[in-house]
């Protein structure tokens, strides 16, 4: 796919996950206004690994999300974009930014279902819920811990991995899983190490909490 339109985030895509978007700089407005009037309305998420969102002079990874447009909505000086990831994507090589990002990406292969894996997807979906429900008494969940997710195995986990309390380089790590096992090892693993932690910080809130009273 040549000269696809990027927009680098500090946030990671994964795929078959919703992304919110308040667009406001004029060169995404840009790009924005041109998908509108695309038959196919997608353009690539990339993590930035260094700088910030606004402004350019970003360091971004080389493996991102494609993401369709799914809802536009305008406000006085911005707009309000749902879109949803799909593929996975490669990026071969970075174009101009003229006036937005660019680049020349490869789809990345899909990761393909095994159904000896079931007992470990089910145990991995106790875990994320789990640890999901201790970042929510923090009030740092990323989804309900209670959301429904989709039926189809592969998809569902890509929805779990969105809902875990990770940070944005272990989000990362997952968006490079090379197999659907693979991917739900790295994602019990990651929650199991955060669980620990989470209930240590809900202990200590509580502790505080005693001591104002």
């Amino acid at each position: 796919m040549d000269a696809v339109p990027m927009f680098p985030l500090g946030s990671v895509l994964l795929p078959h996950t919703p992304l919110a978007l308040r667009v406001f700089e004029p060169r995404y407005l840009t790009m924005i206004g041109r998908l509108l009037d695309a038959d196919d309305p997608s353009f690539g998420v990339v993590l930035i690994e260094r700088g910030f969102e606004a402004g350019g002079g970003d360091e971004r990874a080389m493996l991102g999300t494609l993401a369709r447009i799914v809802r536009v909505e305008a406000g006085a000086e911005d707009l309000f974009v749902i879109a949803v990831g799909g593929e996975r994507i490669a990026v071969d090589r970075w174009g101009e930014d003229d006036p937005h990002p660019v680049a020349d990406v490869s789809p990345v292969a899909p990761l393909a279902w095994d159904e000896d894996l079931l007992p470990l997807r089910r145990e991995v979906e106790r875990v994320v819920r789990r640890v999901a429900t201790l970042a929510a008494v923090l009030d740092e969940a990323r989804w309900d811990p209670d959301a429904e997710v989709a039926d189809d195995p592969v998809v569902s986990t890509w929805q779990l991995a969105a809902m875990a309390p990770l940070g944005e380089y272990d989000r990362f790590r997952l968006l490079g899983s090379t197999s659907i096992a693979d991917l739900l090892e790295r994602l019990r693993g990651m929650c199991l190490e955060e669980e620990p932690v989470l209930v240590a910080r809900i202990a200590d809130a509580a502790d505080t909490d005693e001591e104002d009273v």
